[in-house]
């Protein structure tokens, strides 16, 4: 695209269009100086291709609805080669924050960037990068995270993250960062209220306009709580810098919107409510703090969200893939469209998916379930796979009773569809894309987890608990995530193995633990034929599941979660029950012996787990080439307090796990190699 091309382009869509000039470069000649308190949550950049990046920053006025900054790119830090400048405007009605999209630019390369207003007050000075030509053949490396919660933890992990690119060889800087959401928490404490929970300090995010306590939680209830909600997150300082000096590409999971959400519904106390203009605020106040080419209904002008006007009202039918009919619930859904694809050279296509606009309710969440309450951490797998197929359990014979140790109750998902947390459009979207990507790796960014995530419930000795474990064999850990919807994520495995695609890859977040294993529709009693890889990155800040059974109360079960030993630090011995099995777990829990607890694995819980952190706080790292892809996690410390160094603090670990290209039709295989550190519960 030439820039009378790309210019036309921009105007007829509404979009500021900068084209940079790549041969007439030449000092700034705007008047700027750093005042970083006129721009308050700094500067950012996201969602580059080969040739263009959109800029972010946010500039409020006192007076006025309607200003303009002067935006610059350059190709040095000190504005000496200047390639593009141009006037754009920021408005009251977008919260301030501003956007550009510059185009011209050339591919692979890094610029810096500003923005000035008419007084010479300047934002910091941002970095950013283009993406490679599609037939560039140099590897591909990038960083992928999720879930920083700043109420609750500090951002060590982008600390840390910066301090290595900044002195890594030109070869191993980081091309971008995925941001794979929980951007924001938008459940939010008081200090006041809650000075503690676990051992970490609640710090103090401000006071949420109009809010609704639940709990002991604060939650938006309009845009200008969701607009609070980002400021107070990007207002620290990690954050901040992480976006002044990465690319970002973000894909929002649930606690952009509501975190038991789903569609337009919100769900607090067991109280399922329609919220259609909450759903439309939480779009607006993403899609104007997060810089992006996500689809919103109004068009993709950069000055303004546009949003349409919804009323909150009942939602009482669906559609055959459980979507909500009526018709606000569709606007409010559709205000935003996030899914996307971008390609990073010749290696990466990157393939962003939505899962909580357009998933049916989770049939596990139904009260119709609550029969089934057998007071064991785990469910029975064969309920869950029960009620996910739906009327296509069993080829499409489900029972008409579904009958689970001594307890019975109407098959309430007989005559329903299978379980879709795609939805049919966005389904056979990721379906064409990966069919038809032409890169060695097809990287699907699943925001959620895509591992099972179970044990072997069978296997407790005798005695240990007074109940019988109810279930034919294995029990999950729930259908909280993408692991719970067994029948589509098989079709879509299935997809991948029936068009004979390599270099298949899943990478997520959300669960705030390390996870690297394989892609498989099933696993054992079935066969167990994986047909790509999976990995899961721990959270930069957010409380796990390891961290919160350290404040469980005794129970005969708790060894399957931790191992307290008189003056040492807990162990998440969960490590252990969700890859080696109950045995495994209650041996370590009781002896400390790693090597007597690996004895007695049960190599049919996980086969498809070759590492697992239930502990894990840090990001991931993914290098993609021609031949070899080796994504390597690197785990801080418990990020309680901010760290005083600045490398972020010390490591825990850092493990690479990496593999060969694959062909079509053989397994995949992992290569483990530990870096740094020492994981033994998790390998």
């Amino acid at each position: 695209m030439d820039r009378r091309q790309f210019l036309a382009s921009a105007a007829s869509l509404g979009i500021i269009g900068v084209w940079a000039t790549r041969l007439a470069a030449a000092p700034s000649r705007v008047v700027w100086r750093e005042d970083r308190a006129s721009f308050p949550q700094g500067v950012a950049s996201g969602d580059p291709d080969d040739h263009s990046v959109v800029l972010w920053t946010r500039r409020p006025f006192d007076q006025g609805e309607r200003h303009a900054l002067t935006v610059e790119v350059a190709r040095d830090a000190d504005f000496r080669s200047v390639v593009a400048r141009a006037r754009t405007p920021v408005l009251a009605a977008a919260d301030w924050t501003c956007r550009a999209l510059v185009g011209g630019l050339l591919p692979a390369t890094t610029y810096w960037y500003r923005f000035t207003d008419d007084s010479g007050a300047g934002s910091r000075v941002g970095r950013t990068i283009t993406a490679p030509r599609a037939s560039d053949p140099r590897p591909v490396r990038f960083a992928f995270v999720s879930c920083n919660s700043v109420n609750e933890g500090a951002q060590n992990a982008f600390r840390r993250m910066i301090w290595e690119d900044e002195r890594a060889p030109a070869d191993r800087k980081l091309g971008f960062v995925l941001h794979l959401g929980d951007f924001i928490y938008e459940v939010v404490e008081y200090p006041d209220e809650v000075s503690h929970r676990y051992s970490r300090t609640v710090y103090d995010l401000g006071r949420i306009p109009d809010d609704r306590k639940v709990g002991n939680f604060h939650v938006p209830t309009n845009l200008a709580g969701y607009r609070h909600v980002y400021r107070a997150h990007i207002d620290d300082p990690d954050i901040q810098d992480a976006r002044a000096h990465f690319p970002f590409v973000c894909i929002g999971d649930n606690h952009e919107f509501s975190w038991q959400g789903w569609q337009s519904f919100i769900k607090y106390g067991g109280k399922i409510e329609p919220a259609q203009p909450l759903r439309v605020a939480a779009n607006q106040a993403w899609w104007e703090y997060i810089p992006s080419r996500v689809r919103k209904a109004s068009g993709p002008g950069l000055d303004q969200f546009n949003p349409p006007v919804v009323a909150s009202a009942p939602i009482g039918t669906f559609d055959d893939h459980g979507f909500g009919t009526e018709a606000n619930n569709s606007t409010a859904v559709g205000s935003m469209t996030a899914y996307r694809a971008l390609r990073y050279g010749k290696h990466v296509d990157l393939i962003l998916t939505d899962f909580h606009s357009y998933t049916m309710q989770n049939p596990g969440d139904r009260p119709e379930t609550d029969v089934f309450d057998f007071g064991f951490p785990v469910v029975p797998q064969e309920l869950m796979e029960i009620i996910d197929a739906g009327k296509d359990y069993a080829g499409g014979n489900p029972p008409a009773t579904i009958t689970i140790g001594d307890k019975r109750a109407p098959n309430f998902r007989k005559d329903e569809p299978a379980y879709t947390m795609l939805g049919p459009k966005q389904k056979a979207w990721l379906k064409e894309r990966l069919t038809r990507s032409t890169a060695t790796w097809k990287i699907w960014g699943a925001t959620n987890g895509t591992l099972d995530m179970r044990t072997d419930p069978q296997n407790l000795p005798a005695g240990l608990v007074k109940d019988k474990w109810p279930g034919k064999d294995f029990g999950t850990f729930g259908g909280g995530d993408f692991s719970g919807a067994f029948s589509e994520r098989a079709e879509i495995y299935d997809t991948v193995r029936d068009h004979k695609l390599a270099g298949f890859v899943t990478i997520s977040g959300d669960r705030h633990s390390f996870w690297a294993g394989y892609a498989a529709p099933k696993l054992p009693p079935a066969r167990f034929d994986p047909v790509g890889l999976s990995f899961i990155t721990g959270s930069i800040s957010a409380p796990g599941l390891a961290e919160a059974a350290e404040y469980m109360k005794d129970f005969p079960l708790l060894p399957l979660f931790v191992r307290k030993a008189p003056g040492a630090v807990p162990e998440a011995t969960i490590n252990l029950t969700i890859k080696r099995g109950v045995r495994a777990a209650l041996e370590y829990a009781a002896s400390g012996d790693i090597a007597k607890a690996r004895a007695a694995t049960n190599p049919d819980v996980a086969p498809h787990l070759e590492f697992v952190d239930m502990a894990g706080h840090g990001y991931a790292v993914v290098s993609a080439g021609p031949n070899v892809i080796d994504t390597e996690f690197i785990c801080i410390v418990r990020p309680i307090a901010r760290a005083a160094t600045p490398d972020g603090g010390p490591l825990r670990y850092r493990v690479s796990h990496r593999a060969k290209l694959w062909q079509p039709g053989t397994p995949p295989k992992l290569e483990q190699r530990m870096l740094e550190g020492d994981a033994k519960l998790s390998v």
